[in-house]
């Protein structure tokens, strides 16, 4: 096939960092296989310390390059930016730039100068050579994060505190796509940063180890999100259970990722329990390059034979909402797809006629999270209703990737996971682009870009076009980029999830809960 040769490159790229691609995504045993510690084993119950108990695990805190919801919330505490989102409400503030907005040269050429005085936390000078360094790290071929930095041609140091960004193109969320950045010392190798990263934020590292991370104040921070604890401590509690006892007993103050049924269990014992609509998602994943999978009526036909609502119902106890478009109905940029993909199983079975694939058996892979393992059998009996004949076949989160899609030719059929890029920013082409951009999910997952050029190509003209436009006149185009993803619905949402977090009131003051994995603990304080 004339695309093998690309694909042998693309794969090449991703062998080397298959973890980091999926872990935001929900998809690696980075984020799921890992087993709690002791609760509290180092944060104690001395005044000023915060313990919460986190969901997710990860042996990657590279800030140029991790992607876990453990490291990525951690991190947030010890790493800066040029500027950074109070993920709260995704609201942008300059963090380790010395000025509110870059300084702009044109429409393509900026300047942005370092916070002056600003240090790591082992002293040294932070300097134009460490943001080079770090934006050169974080654009290296194969790298994650590169996809969302794509649109930046140049970094080159001016002087000693302040460097000159050149880019491909007028891209108007610059401050927020900056964020994804974090600088660290130039002089720092990435074993050191992958496993206990130096920064400039208010707090640093003391341990990290498979079971427990704790961070303390940088006494060199002097930025303007002064640390308010003495210490932070994130427990590793992956089960659900363990997490929930944890905050009944009064062993963590925060508890992340609270299951909808154990949220009564948390407010019984005195936590409050926020909910935050957001991204995160399960999707199905189809192999393009595979009839009759390449028929974008087949793909919407699985849709239209799932009830999804059935699913919110009894699987996510009504904590979540049916997906009418790419993007969630509380993201700003919604609007709702023209392409009806809700459940309608004789529009289902009518779509499979048209498409000449009224009888097919298909394998149905999903990932190993549980509350993924336990949408698969309602899934499976309502494609069987329309003559479906599916097979589940369930595997542990790294090796769904590993073993069946990062492979030289992948042969499978459907897939069923989690993904939120949302940790990352919520501007609409960073979320689009995630999964439909020219980078791993569509060169070697999806085989979209060479299954449909045409559509791959308008869908990202499209993008392109709206990121060079102020918001207000962008919504066209983002209107017009979810109407394509829904009717291709190559990788698509079933529902997007409601987020819900705990955390002790008596104890803990300032806290805001976030739509995303990770806990930001950046404005909460220890009263004790």
């Amino acid at each position: 096939m004339a695309h093998l040769n690309r694909r042998a490159k693309a794969l090449t790229a991703v062998l080397a960092t298959a973890a980091l691609f999926i872990t935001a995504c929900g998809s690696s045993n980075d984020t799921s296989d890992a087993a709690g510690g002791a609760v509290g084993a180092t944060g104690g119950d001395g005044a000023g310390t915060i313990i919460s108990g986190v969901a997710y695990a990860t042996t990657n805190y590279h800030p140029s390059s991790t992607s876990s919801a453990l490291a990525m919330g951690t991190n947030w505490h010890v790493v800066e930016g040029l500027y950074e989102q109070d993920l709260s409400d995704y609201s942008v503030y300059k963090a380790l730039a010395a000025e509110d907005e870059p300084t702009e040269i044109s429409d393509t050429e900026y300047e942005i100068s370092i916070r002056e005085g600003a240090k790591f936390s082992d002293g040294s000078d932070v300097t134009s050579a460490d943001v080079v360094s770090s934006f050169d790290r974080a654009m290296a071929e194969g790298n994650i994060y590169a996809a969302m930095v794509d649109f930046i041609d140049t970094v080159e140091a001016k002087d000693d505190t302040t460097v000159t960004l050149k880019l491909q193109y007028p891209f108007e969320l610059l401050k927020e796509r900056l964020s994804v950045v974090k600088i660290v010392p130039e002089s720092a190798s990435d074993d050191e940063l992958t496993s206990m990263p130096i920064g400039s934020g208010p707090y640093k590292y003391e341990s990290i180890t498979d079971a427990q991370v704790v961070a303390v104040p940088n006494e060199n921070y002097n930025g303007e999100k002064e640390a308010t604890n003495g210490k932070l401590v994130w427990d590793v509690l992956v089960d659900d259970t363990a997490r929930t006892n944890a905050g009944q007993s009064g062993a963590a103050d925060i508890i992340e990722n609270v299951s909808a049924d154990n949220a009564s269990l948390l407010e019984g014992a005195g936590m409050t329990v926020e909910e935050k609509d957001g991204f995160n998602l399960p999707f199905l994943l189809f192999n393009t390059e595979k009839e009759p999978f390449n028929d974008e009526r087949v793909r919407q036909a699985f849709h239209r034979a799932i009830n999804k609502q059935q699913l919110v119902d009894n699987n996510m106890s009504g904590k979540a909402v049916e997906a009418t478009s790419f993007l969630p109905e509380s993201h700003p940029n919604y609007s709702e797809a023209e392409t009806d993909l809700s459940y309608d199983p004789e529009a289902a079975q009518a779509l499979l006629e048209e498409a000449g694939a009224e009888d097919i058996s298909v394998t149905l892979l999903t990932t190993d999270h549980t509350w993924i393992e336990q949408l698969s059998p309602q899934i499976k009996n309502d494609l069987e209703a329309v003559g479906i004949t599916v097979n589940i076949q369930s595997q542990a989160s790294a090796s769904l990737y590993s073993d069946y899609l990062d492979v030289e030719d992948p042969s499978f059929d459907v897939a069923l996971a989690p993904g939120d890029p949302s940790v990352f920013g919520q501007d609409p082409a960073l979320l689009m682009n995630w999964w439909y951009g020219d980078n791993v999910w569509t060169q070697q997952r999806s085989f979209w870009q060479e299954s449909d050029q045409e559509a791959f190509d308008e869908l990202q003209n499209v993008i392109t076009e709206g990121v060079k436009k102020p918001s207000a006149e962008a919504q066209e185009n983002w209107d017009t980029a979810q109407n394509i993803i829904a009717e291709n619905a190559v990788i698509y949402p079933l529902f997007h999830r409601t987020l819900l977090t705990a955390y002790n009131p008596e104890k803990i003051e300032g806290f805001k809960a976030i739509s995303t994995t990770g806990l930001q603990l950046l404005d909460a304080t220890s009263n004790e």
